[in-house]
């Protein structure tokens, strides 16, 4: 079961942004190699994989829930990455980013378009 959800993980980040996950394992290598597969396994395999949500919307809706969060520009840049690869616009992603001015405040919605800003200049 564990291998099945491995590969069916790996495929969607593939899709998504197969840099960013070996720069996180690269760095979990010599001490959490487990917290790596794990990432794969549960996010990507388990919940990425479920039908009802394309990719494009899990990867609006993350985006969203990260930039409520604050404290995680690393995860969100590469969410706002995998977004684009899986055909999200950049009009998309700073309409999400903007409206979680209204549930999480300013700062952490202005956090968030600088975020996007970020990748979209390294995009092009």
């Amino acid at each position: 079961m564990s291998e099945n959800r491995y590969h069916k993980g790996m495929k969607n980040l593939k899709v998504m942004n197969p840099k960013s996950f070996r720069t996180l394992e690269d760095s979990l290598a010599d001490i959490a190699p487990d917290l790596a597969r794990y990432v794969v396994e549960f996010p990507y395999g388990d919940i990425y994989d479920r039908p009802g949500l394309d990719l494009k919307t899990r990867e609006l809706v993350t985006i969203a829930a990260i930039t409520t969060m604050g404290g995680a520009s690393t995860q969100l840049k590469s969410h706002i990455r995998g977004a684009l690869n899986v055909g999200c616009t950049k009009e998309e992603i700073l309409e999400v980013i903007i409206q979680m001015a209204v549930y999480a405040g300013f700062p952490r919605a202005i956090n968030g378009v600088l975020a996007a800003k970020e990748v979209f200049e390294e995009w092009e």
